[in-house]
């Protein structure tokens, strides 16, 4: 079928597929929304639906762009080492009452172009220390969250400067609706089959027990290191209280983590990295026992350099991610300059914290058994896209049998 053309009933079903597939809101359950202003037609219509599923309560959290910015210029400069404990303490409330959390993006990619790198990155680890119990629950899979996403104009005018600028909120529309499966005749049934699919592939690399993956494209020569506990994930997840939930809408990835000492070799960019308000093009990172010991930008280089300075884990990986290069985002040839879209239009990796749920036991692991086993900490998680329709993946099983992964972009078995 086509994309419905009511726009009411567009938002409803969106909604809808977000709150009782993305986040699945419990009966009982509390939700936490994170939303820019501008999307304020959306978020009640996500609200009326999350209290028809059953919610106890729930709390929006608003955000303005513009007054954002205004703080980055302006405010004295000890306020980005600071994180209000206030905030921070709401963030656990969540946490501690198993609720669930929903982040609606609609942000502009060049929100903070010009501004000084050192506040962004500043802040960034400020609240990534004070969040850490939040974060953790999020890495942990300990509450239900998700993120999706809505058009906002200079997110469209980023995306479709070529078209009218009447036609580019409705394309940006069109193409995310498209990406979470809106456009199907029963988008809750499609996403069933669509993890399913995931999952499988997900199986089958977990059967190879495989020992390390090379990857090879145009500026690509690269070795990844795996631990014999390693396993391959989806974005469908599950809470200790037996929730399920997507965390990414749209998601085409399975992934696992890296040992942190166990990356060696270059990487080329393929996609521009939208971070902080800031893009990051064409950059290239060098790998020597895990440890980022080089890095070239064409675009975004301060940021990036600083951004691997944050703490000692930002300079190591946490996560290896494979979409292939025939899939419905990379097949619509748009560049969203949205992480959450162009991360599952490509083969990417993350520079910063792993994911303990890529580890067998990984949940129930002490801080010293993550270390020994490699897995990364860090107040980071940044993700930025390697794939292309030229890149080969070859995987080593610990066999010594090697398996082709990739081979022209796309799944090799």
């Amino acid at each position: 079928m086509t994309i419905h053309s009511n726009p009411e009933e567009r938002l409803k079903r969106y909604a809808e597929l977000a709150i009782k597939v993305g986040v699945n809101v419990q009966p009982g359950q509390p939700l936490w929304i994170s939303a820019p202003l501008g999307t304020e037609t959306f978020v009640r219509i996500v609200v009326k639906e999350a209290y028809l599923a059953g919610a106890k309560n729930v709390h929006v959290q608003w955000y303005d762009e513009e007054i954002l910015r205004t703080h980055y210029e302006l405010a004295p400069e000890e306020t980005f080492y600071e994180y209000p404990s206030w905030l921070a303490a709401a963030h656990e409330w969540v946490v501690d009452h198993k609720g669930a959390f929903l982040q609606i993006e609609a942000n502009d990619p060049d929100l903070l172009k010009g501004i000084d790198s050192d506040r962004i990155l500043n802040f960034e680890k400020a609240s990534g220390d004070a969040l850490d119990r939040f974060y953790e629950a999020i890495e942990k899979d300990q509450i239900s969250w998700s993120i999706v996403a809505i058009p906002s104009k200079k997110w469209a005018d980023k995306v479709f400067p070529e078209l009218p600028e009447k036609e580019r909120i409705p394309s940006l529309w069109n193409r995310i609706f498209t990406s979470v499966r809106l456009d199907q005749e029963d988008p809750v049934m499609a996403w069933k089959t669509h993890i399913e699919t995931l999952t499988n592939k997900a199986s089958e690399l977990n059967s190879l027990k495989l020992k390390s993956l090379h990857y090879e494209s145009e500026g690509t020569d690269l070795t990844v290191e795996l631990h014999e506990d390693h396993l391959w994930l989806t974005g469908a997840s599950i809470t200790p209280q037996g929730t399920h939930f997507i965390a990414n809408m749209p998601t085409e990835e399975v992934y696992t983590v890296p040992i942190k000492s166990g990356v060696n070799g270059t990487v080329k960019s393929t996609k521009p990295l939208a971070y902080n308000g800031n893009v990051i093009d064409d950059f290239t990172l060098t790998f020597l026992d895990g440890e980022i010991i080089k890095v070239t930008a064409r675009e975004g280089e301060e940021i990036l350099k600083k951004l691997i300075l944050t703490d000692e884990g930002a300079a190591y990986l946490g996560e290896v991610a494979l979409v292939p290069h025939r899939s419905p985002i990379s097949d619509s040839g748009v560049l969203f300059f949205n992480t959450l879209f162009d991360e599952n239009a490509s083969n990417h990796l993350a520079i910063g914290s792993s994911y303990p749920t890529c580890m067998k036991d990984g949940n129930i692991l002490s801080d010293e058994e993550r270390e020994e086993r490699g897995l990364n900490e860090s107040v980071v998680h940044e993700d930025f896209m390697i794939g292309s329709a030229q890149m080969n993946i070859d995987g080593v099983c610990r066999d010594g049998k090697r398996v082709a992964i990739f081979r022209n972009g796309n799944w090799a078995f």
